[in-house]
């Protein structure tokens, strides 16, 4: 009589039965696929799989907190808590996009960053939700902070794209800038093709993604609701909100950082200001890397003493072998 595999019991969303929760050790199934890709890494000589085990331990435990804080801020639906869990990826994008995004930056760039990231998403997450998601109130936090969090992360990027690029512009021209200026332009005048080419890069990747959007790619919010088992049809039309959201937030952040850093190193009185522009990094991160070196100096000490004694032992072993041999061939 041949036994039939029971279902497994869906404990997690008991109204959609098509839902099947998944365990740790589901995730822990599909670490192979890292471990894959380490071993070609390792093969090939790629030296990728140190930074692949890092991403990937960064994205298990960032994940693991953030379901952990969205799970009691779902819970208590207070919008305090909803607009303090979005002020605070706002304040992470900023960090990302000063620190780690761009090589170069300015003088308050982590202000007006901050404030071009923050309004932005701001402005278009509370709009969209409110008047095309219709949601009632507009910061219910299941709609709310996904929305805000794919919008940060759109904007962050376009962002990073477009003040890397200026402030490099403005290094590299210096001395063209200069000669609008001193011809009598305006600091608008002088720095107009650099802000609108840089506004041009940033906002490409948006509107490749808009381009081969279902045709080419299914998005990840519209797989994650197919899979959640919602109706196709309600998962394609809030993709598209996404997307136009996406892209409203995307330009008008890019747009007010690359003005304001342009408008910061070319000052009032129409003077080019390159000593703002700096690569220096605040004393804090400088800390951080120094500890981080030595941490991996540490382990790479230990690294090099266990293969040392490793390859001693064997060594020890074959010599060990090797008379073994010799006696008995002796004996013979």
């Amino acid at each position: 009589m041949q036994m039939e595999s029971q279902p497994r019991l869906n404990k997690t969303c008991p109204d959609n039965p098509d839902f099947v929760p998944l365990e740790w050790y589901n995730v822990a199934t599909a670490s192979v696929f890292i471990m894959v890709t380490g071993a070609l890494s390792i093969a090939l000589g790629l030296q990728l799989e140190k930074s692949l085990f890092i991403a990937a331990v960064r994205c298990l435990v960032q994940l693991t907190i953030m379901g952990l804080v969205l799970k009691d801020v779902f819970g208590t639906r207070n919008p305090v808590f909803v607009f303090g869990l979005a002020l605070m990826l706002i304040l992470l994008g900023t960090n990302e996009i000063v620190y780690n995004k761009c090589r170069k930056r300015y003088s308050g760039m982590f202000l007006s960053s901050f404030f071009s990231l923050g309004a932005s998403t701001m402005v278009v997450g509370i709009l969209g939700t409110k008047l095309a998601m219709e949601e009632d109130p507009f910061w219910e936090p299941y709609k709310f902070i996904p929305t805000m969090g794919m919008l940060i992360g759109n904007t962050m990027s376009g962002i990073a794209v477009g003040l890397s690029f200026t402030l490099n512009q403005l290094s590299e021209q210096r001395e063209k800038i200069e000669t609008y200026l001193s011809f009598g332009a305006t600091r608008w005048e002088a720095t107009r093709p650099i802000a609108t080419e840089a506004v041009r890069l940033a906002m490409l990747p948006t509107i490749n993604m808009m381009s081969v959007i279902g045709l080419i790619s299914i998005p990840g919010m519209m797989t994650g609701q197919i899979i959640g088992g919602a109706p196709i049809m309600d998962a394609v039309k809030y993709q598209q909100i996404i997307v136009f959201m996406i892209s409203a937030s995307a330009a008008l952040g890019v747009l007010s950082a690359v003005f304001i850093a342009a408008f910061i190193c070319v000052d009032a009185s129409h003077r080019l200001r390159v000593e703002l522009i700096t690569t220096d990094m605040p004393w804090i991160y400088e800390q951080i890397r120094w500890l981080g070196r030595i941490i991996k100096g540490f382990f790479m000490r230990i690294r090099t003493t266990f293969w040392y004694c490793c390859c001693h032992c064997c060594q020890r072993q074959n010599l060990n072998d090797n008379e073994e041999n010799e006696n008995m061939l002796n004996q013979h």
